[in-house]
């Protein structure tokens, strides 16, 4: 009996080495890089990691919410970059939100004694200190959260926005603004931003319910984000016409261009064919079900392999 209660105790612990391994990628090199391009003195992968699926933020519903924030733990969390930086992805965005939290900064210093070397692009909401919190992160760029640029841009609050640039170039990162409306970039780029960067989302999700009745007629329920087919093809025709790098976000309308190889391989394809060659994109990953990691950053590769 003891011998067969010592089998079962190795056995079960074998088995979670090898599914944490299979995660992380256990010590295995990196197979492959992906193309990069010139970010100041950086150069960035042409495909970065998001970060809402680590601490719930699905932007689609609660549940699905709950059970990423039940399944990341640290130490997945930890896996899962790694897994990034050995399939060549070696950027990351982390809501600044988060960066007075003890639980996301001993997230980033347990992924930094893991050996993650990964360049980190904060969103900024003035919550403190820029350069505070570029010094707690190690934030190579922030950007001004798109939120709250949508609602200024609405207000008739630019100002506000451009005046908070100037304070996050004084704290000696890359400078960006994030929106999530294209007319917002046109807008900037009309009045000459002192600006690196745009992080742009690929679907107009910040549209009031006044503009969605417009449209559609009609708001969809459950109220909330809409996302129309028509919004992508006119993000990368703004993203193209700045010269200035775009980071398009959302590619995958949050999870609901999903269901199949052939609607993801589309999706991508779309980004990256219709974007700048020194443009990025970012897709948040959730590798409970399946190496998303591995998948994207292969479709990725060929994708940009064949329009090279």
């Amino acid at each position: 009996m003891s011998s067969r209660r010592n089998f079962l105790k190795s056995s079960a612990g074998l088995a979670t080495t090898l599914a944490v391994g299979s995660l992380a990628g256990g010590q295995e090199p990196a197979a492959a890089t992906l193309p990069k391009v010139r970010f100041g003195k950086y150069e960035l992968s042409r495909l970065l990691m998001g970060q809402n699926q680590f601490y719930g933020y699905s932007h689609f519903n609660t549940l699905l919410s709950q059970l990423m924030v039940d399944w990341n733990t640290p130490e997945r969390i930890c896996q899962t970059l790694l897994k990034c930086q050995q399939n060549g992805i070696n950027g990351f965005n982390l809501s600044r939100n988060d960066a007075n939290d003890p639980r996301i900064l001993s997230d980033m210093e347990l992924f930094r004694s893991r050996g993650g070397k990964m360049h980190m692009i904060l969103v900024d909401t003035g919550t403190a200190p820029a350069e505070v919190a570029a010094r707690r992160t190690g934030a190579i760029a922030m950007y001004h959260h798109g939120e709250v640029t949508d609602v200024a841009f609405r207000a008739g609050k630019m100002d506000e926005v451009r005046e908070y640039t100037k304070k996050l170039r004084q704290a000696g990162v890359m400078v960006g603004v994030g929106t999530h409306k294209p007319e917002v970039v046109e807008y900037i780029e009309e009045r000459g931003w002192d600006l690196d960067f745009y992080m742009l989302c690929a679907y107009n999700r910040t549209r009031t319910p006044e503009e969605v009745r417009k449209l559609l007629g009609v708001m969809p329920l459950p109220s909330g984000e809409v996302y129309l087919e028509t919004d992508p093809a006119e993000a990368y025709r703004v993203a193209r016409k700045t010269s200035k790098t775009c980071i398009l976000f959302k590619i995958l309308a949050a999870g609901r261009l999903t269901a199949s190889s052939e609607m993801l391989d589309k999706a991508f394809a779309d980004a990256f064919v219709n974007i700048k060659p020194q443009d990025c994109v970012m897709v948040g990953m959730f590798p409970r079900f399946k190496d998303e990691v591995k998948e994207n950053c292969d479709r990725a590769r060929r994708i940009l392999g064949a329009n090279s």
